[in-house]
């Protein structure tokens, strides 16, 4: 039901090349636990198709059933949670409300201006005028999806991408996982061996040596890249591209001790700053006492999704037990 906003859009526009109308609802606002975060997208046509989730399920039913019936014709607010029978109803959880924005999205120049954007992989800050409805396109620079008492504004940008280099089992298990999360993966391994066990055939290796893949993959804001070949002529290899890159993640496997012995290969013999090595991720993954490959890709996608959701290393698990003393308090009420 969640969906990319790349699916979420091609939905949009295949439903207004038929002639139907759409409404796009995102989360402006939520108190207490939401399952969605803010700017999440769920798109309605007046024929009740629907793409993409606000709340993973505990209003979509209703805001279906309305917005199908009745498209809206301009920008409005729509609150659920406000009351308490309100939340049992829906079913949100541990007193969670949202607040949506809904609006009219009919415009399929803007629809494909969007889907242009993001299937480019080039991000952008949409504004929505409250009082007007008109939406203006400007240039990101880390803004956060943000209501405002004039506008609405939300960022529309790539697929979150994860590049795994080695097609072990650890590999295996990232790739997998790591498609689960919603991540557009690829996977390099340039040895014969590894290429022919390569057991998920739907998932493709990619063709050629790792740093050369890496060069030619335009890495931006939204990519992740994990050398987990436990090969240092590999490994390394891809490290050499991947430290120069936008990447906001860079891994590797490995020990404590090989981890420093490769930064300083990285500094002694390829001329690296100890700026651009203190951005390698290593030893991989959060501490949670990986020991079988599939633990150490958990701890790995554990680690990437922290810091993609802002959140640095060192707090994750705290914010974690912060989570679950909050479960368990609702569970008490």
């Amino acid at each position: 039901m969640q969906g990319s906003q790349l699916e979420v859009l091609n939905g949009c526009l295949s439903c207004l090349e038929q002639g139907e109308n759409i409404t796009l609802v995102s989360v402006a606002k939520t108190w207490g636990t939401s399952p969605r975060p803010v700017g999440s997208l769920l798109a309605v046509s007046s024929s009740g198709r629907f793409f993409g989730s606000v709340s993973g399920g505990c209003v979509e039913e209703d805001l279906i059933e309305q917005l199908a019936q009745h498209p809206v014709r301009f920008v409005q607010k729509i609150m659920y949670g406000e009351t308490a029978e309100e939340r049992h109803r829906f079913g949100l959880p541990c007193g969670g409300a949202l607040e949506l924005m809904a609006e009219p999205l009919n415009d399929i120049k803007d629809v494909e201006c969007l889907i242009d954007h993001i299937a480019t992989r080039k991000t952008c800050l949409r504004k929505v005028s409250l009082e007007t409805g008109q939406v203006t396109y400007l240039p990101w620079q880390q803004q956060a999806p943000e209501l405002s008492p004039t506008h609405w504004q939300n960022v529309f940008g790539p697929t979150w991408r994860l590049m795994v280099i080695g097609a072990g089992e650890t590999g295996r298990y990232l790739a997998e996982f790591a498609q689960g999360l919603g991540f557009e993966v690829l996977v390099s391994d340039p040895r014969p061996d590894y290429r022919s066990n390569w057991p998920l055939k739907d998932l493709p290796l990619l063709q050629g040596f790792p740093d050369d893949i890496i060069q030619d993959l335009n890495v931006d804001v939204r990519t992740a890249i994990v050398a987990v070949a436990h090969d240092p002529k590999v490994d390394d290899m891809a490290l050499l591209t991947a430290l120069k890159s936008d990447a906001f993640y860079v891994g590797a496997l490995g020990s404590k001790l090989n981890n420093q012995e490769r930064r300083a290969r990285l500094r002694e013999h390829f001329d690296f700053t100890e700026a651009e090595v203190n951005q390698l991720h290593g030893p991989v993954g959060l501490n949670i006492g990986s020991k079988s490959p599939a633990e150490i890709a958990l701890s790995i996608l554990a680690e990437i999704t922290a810091i993609k959701n802002g959140i640095q290393p060192g707090k994750a698990l705290e914010k974690k037990e912060d989570q679950i003393s909050q479960t368990a308090a609702c569970d008490i009420r």
